[in-house]
């Protein structure tokens, strides 16, 4: 009997809410396609946002006075230190630039083939955390350190690096005004956190403990966060992935059995 729309339909949604122990196919294009528009939108929408520059550069002087305040306005002496370096501000930049969205790929692939259920979860609290973050950056613009000239600070990636967030190809995709929170450092604890449940084994965790490590003096080094940044960024992300954990552990399984009751309808 060939097979009905409803069932079809019903295939596509189970794929992207899977069972615990689901392992995928290659062919299994719709998730992917899933994935690929989630993440496109949420660019897009980042980009589409950039507003209010004098509002971003009170909020982010408004940064400087709380972390003097309380004593962690320490910025301007990292910053210092990778740059005294070449192999410092190499590092940062590598890190910064390719331990970001092209390592959340990667990681992402390979869960996708061997952890469906770990890759699902790491999905979805990406997803929800740039949610979180769209909003902030809509509410609360933020400028990064490298706007801020009186405290000297240096666009390593611009000046190192010659990737200038100015190349007219990047405006759809960058606000330069979405320092807070930061998800360069979120998303990397997101990552850590998807690796330590997928295996036990110490190199890959040590891995991706070493690259949140370096995530976060890369964020500083390079001129683009506070450490204030980085600190939503990890509340906003562990917040995210919660509500994820909720979801798998009884919102996910009650929408399965309707799909499954839905797509036996007149059967």
């Amino acid at each position: 009997m060939a097979t009905s729309t409803r069932e079809r339909a019903a295939d596509v949604a189970l794929r992207l809410i899977p069972a615990e122990h689901h392992r995928a196919r290659w062919s299994d294009l719709a998730e992917l396609g899933f994935a690929v528009i989630g993440f496109l939108a949420y660019f897009l929408v980042r980009g589409a946002v950039v507003t209010r520059a004098a509002d971003a550069l009170d909020h982010a002087r408004d940064i400087v006075r709380l972390e003097i305040d309380l004593g962690l306005f320490i910025e301007p002496q990292i910053q210092h230190w990778v740059l005294s370096s070449p192999v410092f501000w190499g590092i940062a930049n590598f890190v910064y630039f390719w331990c970001d969205f092209p390592l959340i790929v990667a990681v992402g692939l390979l869960l996708f083939w061997r952890r469906r259920d770990q890759y699902t979860k790491l999905r979805d609290s990406l997803l929800l955390s740039g949610a979180f973050a769209l909003l902030i950056y809509m509410t609360f613009p933020v400028a990064p350190p490298r706007f801020l000239a009186e405290w000297g600070f240096v666009d390593t990636l611009e000046v190192f690096s010659n990737l200038s967030y100015q190349a007219q190809s990047l405006h759809p995709f960058v606000n330069q005004y979405a320092a807070v929170p930061s998800l360069h450092v979120g998303w990397s604890v997101l990552l850590a956190v998807a690796v330590f449940r997928s295996t036990p084994h110490w190199y890959w965790r040590g891995g991706m403990l070493l690259v949140l490590a370096v995530q976060l003096v890369a964020v500083i080094g390079t001129g683009n966060h506070f450490i204030f940044d980085g600190l939503v960024g990890i509340a906003v992300c562990l917040a995210a992935l919660e509500i994820t954990d909720a979801m798998h552990r009884s919102s996910y399984p009650a929408v399965r059995r309707r799909i499954h009751r839905w797509s036996h309808v007149g059967r």
